[in-house]
C-alpha cells in the first residue's frame, strides 16, 4: 500500500504530522513541497499539506490538490487549496498560535467522531475570508467563520487548526478519518 506524503511547507509543525500518523501506524513519509508533480501523483494514496509561514513558499502545493488524490490541507495548506479552487484568503484578525473553540457544522467525513464544540490549536494570521465556490464549511469559530472546509464532490478537505499538537482536542481522529477517506472506508 502506497504511503501518505506531508508536503513539508516549512511550517513549524509539519514533523509532528508524521509523527502523529506514525504513532496510528499509518505509513507516511515527509517530502518537500519542490517534489515533483508526477513523483507525488505516483507514489501516494494520499496528500496532506502541512502548514508554513507563507503561501509564496508553499512550492507546488496548488498543483498536489489538482491530482485527483484525496488531500488534507493544514493551515497554510487550507489556504492553498482555497487559493486554488477561487476562495480569498487574507490577514485575520487575529495571529498567533492560540487556543479557539471551533463549533462543528458538520459532522460527516473528516470530522466523523467529534463533539458540537472543541477546543483547538491554531493560528489566525491568515484565513480564508470567502469559500471557494464548490466548497462547504465544515467548522466555524467566533474569530474565523471558515475554520474547517470540504470540497463538495471530491475528497479535499482544509482545516485552520493544527490536529498534529497535543492542545488540540482528539487531534488524532482527523487523521483517522482522512486515513479512511484514502483507503477508501469513508468516502467524505
Amino acid at each position: 500500500m502506497l504511503p501518505l506524503y506531508v508536503v513539508n511547507n516549512y511550517g513549524q509543525f509539519n514533523h509532528l504530522i508524521l509523527r502523529a500518523l506514525r504513532d496510528l501506524d499509518i505509513d507516511a513519509k515527509l517530502i518537500p513541497n519542490t517534489t515533483p508533480v508526477s513523483e507525488v501523483r505516483e507514489g501516494c494514496q494520499g496528500i496532506i499539506l502541512g502548514g508554513g509561514p507563507d503561501i509564496s513558499r508553499a512550492g507546488l502545493s496548488h498543483e498536489y490538490v489538482r491530482l485527483g488524490k484525496p488531500v488534507l490541507g493544514i493551515c497554510l495548506g487550507l489556504h492553498v487549496i482555497a487559493q486554488e479552487f477561487g476562495g480569498t484568503v487574507q490577514s485575520g484578525q487575529k495571529g498567533g498560535y492560540g487556543a479557539v473553540e471551533v463549533t462543528i457544522t458538520d459532522h460527516d467525513g473528516i470530522l466523523q467522531g467529534y463533539p458540537e464544540t472543541m477546543q483547538v490549536w491554531a493560528s489566525h494570521a491568515d484565513e480564508v475570508v470567502a469559500l471557494p465556490g464548490d466548497f462547504d464549511r465544515l467548522a466555524t469559530s467566533s474569530i474565523c467563520g471558515n475554520e474547517a472546509i470540504a470540497h463538495k464532490h471530491l475528497p479535499i478537505f482544509g482545516i485552520q487548526w493544527h490536529p498534529e499538537v497535543s492542545h488540540t482536542f482528539e487531534g488524532h481522529r482527523v487523521f483517522e478519518n482522512f486515513f479512511s477517506i484514502c483507503t477508501g472506508q469513508n468516502k467524505g
